[in-house]
Formats: C-alpha cells, sequence, structure tokens
C-alpha cells in the first residue's frame, strides 16, 4: 500500500460517517468551484471541471450539489476568493507528506497545518523541503472493469501515456503534467470518463514503514484530512498488506 491521497478512515458510528462524507462533498465541491473559475464554467470547454466533475461522480456526490458548485463560480454567485496552497513536512519515520489545499485564509490554514503536524509527531518544513522526494505526475485512473489490461495498455501508451500499472482494483495511467488532459481526452472516448483525472505527487525514494509507525502516520495523515481547506495529502510511505491488514486500513 503506497502513500498515497487519503479521502477515507475506517469510522463505525454513523454520525462520523456521515461527517467525514460532507466534508468529502466540501473538498469536492470547492474543487468544481475553483476548477469553473479558472475557465469557462462548461465541462466541455474546461479540461480541470471536466476532470473534478468524474471526481465527484465517482463518489456519488448528487447532481444538484455538481450543479450548485458550478453555479457559485457564475457572476453573483459564491465572492469567496479561494487559492491554491501546499505545505510540506516530515511525519513519523522521517515521511515526507506534501498537503495541498484550497483555501480563503492562508494564515488560517497555515496555522491548522502547522498545529495538526506538531500535535501528531510531525513538523512542517518550508517549500520544496521534500518535494525532491517526489516527482510531479498526471494520474489518470480507471476501474477494473473499464478495459483489461492489455487494451488499457495500448490505448494509454498509443494516447502519450508514459506508464500504465494495473492490478485487481484499476487502472492507474501515468501521464506527464503537461499531458494529463490530452491522454484523458483520448481514453475517455474509449472507456468513458475516469474516476480520477488530476495532477499528483509519486514518490521516487519511499520510506517502509512498521506497524507503529505506519499507525502514527495514518493519524497525522488522516488529521491532516480532516481540515475543508486540505484537498489531499501525499506521502512517500509504503506499508506492507499486512501491515495494513492489522491496522484495518
Amino acid at each position: 500500500m503506497a502513500g498515497h491521497s487519503q479521502f477515507k478512515n475506517i469510522m463505525h458510528r454513523k454520525g462520523a460517517q456521515d461527517a467525514q462524507r460532507a466534508r468529502l462533498f466540501t473538498k469536492l465541491a470547492r474543487e468544481i468551484t475553483v476548477s469553473a473559475k479558472c475557465g469557462l464554467p462548461t465541462p466541455d470547454s474546461n479540461p480541470r471541471l471536466r476532470a473534478a466533475i468524474a471526481a465527484a461522480k465517482a463518489q456519488s456526490m448528487p447532481k444538484d450539489n455538481i450543479e450548485r458548485a458550478i453555479k457559485r463560480a457564475l457572476p453573483g454567485g459564491d465572492d469567496t476568493n479561494y487559492v491554491e496552497v501546499r505545505y510540506e513536512g516530515r511525519g513519523p519515520g522521517g515521511v515526507a507528506l506534501i498537503v495541498e489545499g484550497l483555501t480563503d485564509n492562508r494564515n488560517r490554514t497555515a496555522s491548522e497545518v502547522r498545529s495538526t503536524f506538531n500535535k501528531l509527531g510531525g513538523q512542517m518544513g518550508e517549500t520544496n523541503s521534500v518535494a525532491f522526494n517526489f516527482e510531479r505526475i498526471g494520474l489518470i485512473q480507471y476501474p477494473p472493469t473499464a478495459a483489461d489490461a492489455d487494451a488499457m495498455f495500448e490505448a494509454a501508451l498509443d494516447a502519450g501515456a508514459a506508464d500504465v500499472v494495473s492490478s485487481e482494483d484499476g487502472h492507474d495511467v501515468i501521464t506527464g503534467p503537461d499531458d494529463l488532459h490530452t491522454v484523458k481526452d483520448v481514453l475517455e472516448k474509449a472507456f468513458g470518463e475516469p474516476a480520477v483525472a488530476r495532477l499528483d505527487w509519486k514518490p521516487t525514494t519511499t520510506v517502509d514503514l512498521d506497524e507503529e509507525t505506519a499507525a502514527a502516520v495514518m493519524r497525522l495523515v488522516d488529521a491532516l484530512d480532516d481540515s475543508d481547506d486540505v484537498q489531499r495529502v501525499s506521502g512517500n510511505y509504503e506499508i506492507s498488506d499486512e501491515v495494513a491488514a492489522r491496522l484495518g486500513l
């Protein structure tokens, strides 16, 4: 189990699950609104918006929520000015973490992220303090039912992708950052909308975690994700299947 964006945590009470789902929808809606403001508010003319809507649909976000998020970007809608932010730091075991967010108050978000790092065994660093452990990539994900591994591999490479990793969980298509939307558009015609299409961080070096350290890292990652301002957390950790099973991941 490689370090990656963590939208979910195992929760047993319905109230906690509902709150988690509400936070997820808030993050997705914010990305849709910002994407619509960055270009035309129509998916056909705005690749980033199209990808944001696809991600929302993949999480079963209601159509009304998606439409409201787009309307907030229109004149007379929500005039909140969200900006993209990025924070970097170290977690337990020396794990490198990159925290990406959308916020209307940089000072508030920076303070919250720094406090979370400090409380849970980490330390926030300066910009580019850990980014050298990662490669910036485009990531397109399809469920396993979209195509078999050979068909996805051939179509993706013909479209200009750099690599394809297929497993029982689905297909991860890796592209250069500038090739993301070009490759996505080609694959979309062949296999339909992907579950995910975004820029991401791929670790170039990873840290294998034992059970105790993995539990501490996941507590930090989940706490960072609890902030509405945080869109995703990327890490360079590796958790074995055995450790993940014992932790219920």
